[in-house]
């Protein structure tokens, strides 16, 4: 009898030290097989990692033809953007950014924006171009793909008609106090030649600063003070003089955007069929045109 329970002993025994090994022997292999990378598992760094030839940037033309629309930041800006009587938007550039929209199959839609937040309003995608009698500075060339130069221009100071013969160089105007539009090459032009100034929202405001008499004069470019003040217009009383400097429109995308690539190829376009003439023409700009 006690040979038996012995026995029986004995075998539970044997039982449990090799349960124990079995369980031992499958929670190594569980930790090891969970801690090695599984063979899918080296794919982790790699679909973290940009695939192979794609762009970081999509394509901005596929994204806008994909939308459908081209919104079109401006300002108010005689003759390139403004309102006529049935509240359109016209002007040079207004009416080149809806050919261009139909060039590309998309309408059109055009924005008022704050000048100076106009790399801000791009890298956020609530424009899709800054087309609005834009200066080609180092600045904007910087932070924008522009397209090619398309008008000349310069910045011009206006004055009341009366006093204008008192100024003739930037030397004598020392003393005046300035409006400009801020953000601008007007406002570079006034910082440059160390003059005292008030930055408005834009060059139409810095004009009416000038008429009110708020300011003696502003700094607004040479294209809009044309159409804008003297004999005819509703500034009758003002008149631009001397120029402070030259420069050159062009039109700004996103940085790395296809799109300025095809806005340069329909400029030499509509440049060689004579359209670009045509509406330059048409809103007094063709002595500014640049061949394309």
């Amino acid at each position: 009898m006690k040979m038996k329970k012995l026995l029986a002993l004995m075998l539970a025994l044997v039982m449990v030290f090799a349960l124990a090994a079995c369980g031992d022997s499958g929670t190594t292999s569980d930790t090891a097989e969970s801690a090695a990378p599984s063979d899918n598992g080296g794919d982790t760094a790699e679909s973290a990692a940009p695939s192979e030839g794609g762009d970081t940037a999509e394509s901005d033309l596929a994204y806008v033809q994909d939308k459908g629309t081209l919104i079109v930041g401006i300002t108010e800006f005689e003759p390139m953007d403004y309102q006529n009587a049935d509240g359109e938007w016209i002007g040079f550039d207004a009416d080149l950014a809806k050919l261009f929209a139909e060039r590309l199959g998309v309408e059109v839609q055009f924005q008022l924006i704050d000048w100076e937040s106009k790399v801000m309003e791009l890298d956020g995608r609530t424009i899709d171009v800054v087309w609005n009698g834009m200066t080609l500075t180092d600045e904007v060339l910087a932070s924008m793909e522009c397209s090619n130069a398309y008008l000349n221009n310069a910045q011009v100071v206006i004055l009341p008609s009366a006093e204008a013969e008192n100024y003739a160089d930037a030397e004598s105007m020392s003393g005046l106090q300035f409006a400009v539009e801020s953000g601008s090459a007007g406002e570079q032009m006034a910082i440059e030649n160390g003059f005292s100034y008030t930055p408005v929202t834009d060059q139409a405001t810095a004009v009416l600063e000038v008429e009110s008499g708020t300011c003696d004069a502003a700094i607004i470019d040479s294209l809009m003070a044309s159409a804008m003040v003297g004999e005819g217009t509703n500034f009758a009383e003002l008149t631009y003089t001397i120029s402070l400097n030259t420069e050159e429109y062009g039109v700004g995308f996103r940085q790395g955007s296809d799109l300025a690539a095809e806005l340069n190829a329909f400029f030499a376009e509509i440049y060689a069929d004579g359209t670009m003439q045509e509406l330059a023409d048409q809103y007094g700009v063709s002595a500014a045109l640049i061949a394309q």
